[in-house]
Parts: structure tokens; C-alpha cells; sequence
């Protein structure tokens, strides 16, 4: 039962007065706190397997560590030994092409796709749907098609080989899995069938939030169709394009599975990205020291990117304002 304080001099006559609340008459059913007792599984499972693992990570990579446990205290050995290890910047090399590659391909590959699905043309649904699929389509078995189609006994070799024996053309389909030239694009061309949807779809939801009476202006005052999109779109949809750029640049720094099944890295780490270098490290070499210090690189890599990014985005992202 709640305690009433005695009225103050100062409280005035008739006024409601203050009441003491003890503290466990605070917890009631009907407030917040029980929200936060269905988010503690969630928090406790981060907890335990992402932040506390995050942590264990960052003190395996100052030792020496296999698979057979802590071997002893090495210091800043591992870091030291990356910076004389051709590999890893060979690696390193390979995920910085498939950033500046992927990125701005599918960028330019979505927007296309949404600007054109958003015109009102006849049967627009089932287009989005046709290039949506790729996306919920599981990636390992799309990389086993793919890895198909690009061999040299597959239907794109046979294509090309059935085209020069008709042209009189010396045709010869490229090598993409087993060419230290060609198995990195391979990887870009799997990459982008498998993620431009996504991209397209995220936007097309900035284009059909675009106020159409903007539009309208802009011809009246009769700018083009490429000074409507370049004074009136491009603006009003940059904050999407911010989000995806950074989305994808994460993506693509972290970019494993493609190449792992495609190519498994080959030719001679042609196409191999930093990531499966760490797992490569970790689980075939069982070097966990080296492995967790080219991680914790890679995140502090991607952070300071992410902040210049952040910062840049000042000087061509532009929110609306009331």
C-alpha cells in the first residue's frame, strides 16, 4: 500500500498531493519492462555467440592458437607477419577489385532496371518478378549453374564455338574458370545476377516515393528527360543510393561463397577474396592466431571506409527538409 507524504507549506489547499511509490510497486504487467524480458533471449544469444566471440577473436589474434587450444602469448606477431605474407595482399587485391567492380555495376544495373519498371508498360509485375527470383535463390546453387555455364564443355563454349564455325569467325570463348584473367570476373558476373534484384527493388520504392508534381514542373519549364532525372531524381533518391553503397561495399568486402564454390579461389589465388584467406587460415592451415588477425584488419578496414563514406555523403546526399 502506497505511503502519502505529509502536504507541504507550500503545497496549496485541495491540490492533489505526491505519493511515495515503493519499489516494487514500480514492475507492473502493464508497463515496458516486459518487453525487454522477450528481447533478453536475443540479447543473451548476441551475447554469448557474436559479442563475446568478437572479444575472444581480438585476443587470439596476440597469440599463437590451433586447433588444439592456446599455445602461448606472440604479441603483435601475427599483425607483423601479414604485411611480409604475398598472399594476403594478393587477396587483399582481389576483394578491392570485386569492390570497385560489383558496386558501382549493380548500382548502375539496378537503377536502369527500376527506372525502366517503373514506366507503366504492359506486364511490369512479371518483369519484377522474373529479376527479383535471382535474389531468393539459393546462392550455392546458383554458383553450381553458373560454374556450368562458364566451364569450357559448357553451353556458352558450345554457343560460341557453334558461331564461329558459322561465321568463319576465330571465335574462342574464354577461359572464365581456370584463367587467372577471367575467374575474377566470373565471380562479378555470378554476383550480379544474384544481387541486382535486391538493388532494383529497394529503388524502385525511392522512385514511387519521387512527387510527381516535380516532374511536371520541370517539363513545363522544359527540361529533358535526362535534366528531370539528373536535377530532379538522382537528388530526391540519394539517400537510397547512399544505403546501397554502403550495403554493398560491406557486402563485397565480405564477398565468400561466390568465389569458394565458383573457382575455390583459383588459379592460384586469382580470384580468392580476404575472407576465404581467414578461412582458409583458420580451418585448412589451422592457424587461428593469423586467421583472427586478418579478420580484426579487415573490420577496421571496413570501419574506416564506412566512416569516410559517411562523411563524404555530406557533399551529394540530400535529405528532404519540412
Amino acid at each position: 500500500m502506497a505511503i502519502r507524504e505529509q502536504p507541504s507549506l507550500s503545497t496549496p489547499i485541495g491540490a492533489p498531493q505526491p505519493v511515495q511509490v515503493r519499489w516494487w510497486q514500480r514492475y507492473r504487467p502493464d508497463q515496458q519492462w516486459e518487453g525487454y524480458l522477450f528481447l533478453l533471449p536475443s540479447f543473451i544469444g548476441f551475447s554469448i555467440f557474436v559479442l563475446l566471440a568478437v572479444i575472444i577473436s581480438l585476443g587470439i589474434s596476440f597469440s599463437d592458437w590451433g586447433m588444439t587450444g592456446w599455445r602461448g602469448f606472440i604479441g603483435l606477431t601475427n599483425y607483423q607477419a601479414l604485411w611480409r605474407d604475398p598472399i594476403f595482399w594478393k587477396t587483399f587485391y582481389n576483394t578491392a577489385f570485386y569492390v570497385v567492380t560489383i558496386v558501382p555495376l549493380q548500382l548502375a544495373l539496378g537503377l536502369l532496371m527500376a527506372v525502366a519498371l517503373n514506366q507503366a508498360i504492359r506486364g511490369r509485375m512479371i518483369y519484377r518478378l522474373i529479376y527479383f527470383m535471382p535474389v531468393v535463390t539459393t546462392i550455392v546453387a546458383g554458383a553450381i549453374v553458373f560454374r556450368l555455364l562458364l566451364s569450357n564443355n559448357g553451353p556458352l563454349a558450345d554457343l560460341t564455338y557453334w558461331s564461329a564455325n558459322l561465321t568463319g569467325l576465330p571465335l574462342r570463348p574464354p577461359d572464365w574458370l581456370n584463367s587467372t584473367q577471367y575467374s575474377k570476373w566470373s565471380v562479378v558476373i555470378l554476383t550480379l545476377w544474384k544481387n541486382t534484384g535486391f538493388t532494383m527493388v529497394i529503388y524502385l520504392a525511392a522512385l514511387q516515393g519521387v512527387p510527381g508534381e516535380l516532374y511536371d514542373a520541370a517539363e513545363t519549364d522544359g527540361a529533358t528527360g535526362w535534366q528531370r532525372f539528373r536535377h530532379v531524381t538522382a537528388p530526391l533518391i540519394s539517400p537510397t543510393t547512399f544505403f546501397l553503397m554502403v550495403f554493398q561495399m560491406i557486402g563485397a568486402f565480405q564477398l565468400f561463397t561466390e568465389p569458394f564454390v565458383m573457382t575455390r579461389g583459383g588459379p592460384a589465388q586469382s580470384s580468392m577474396p580476404i575472407v576465404q584467406y581467414i578461412y582458409q587460415n583458420a580451418f585448412e592451415f589451422t592457424r587461428m592466431g593469423k586467421a583472427s588477425a586478418i579478420a580484426w584488419f579487415l573490420f577496421l578496414f571496413i570501419f574506416i571506409f564506412t566512416v569516410i563514406q559517411n562523411r563524404m555523403q555530406r557533399r551529394w546526399v540530400y535529405y528532404e527538409t519540412e
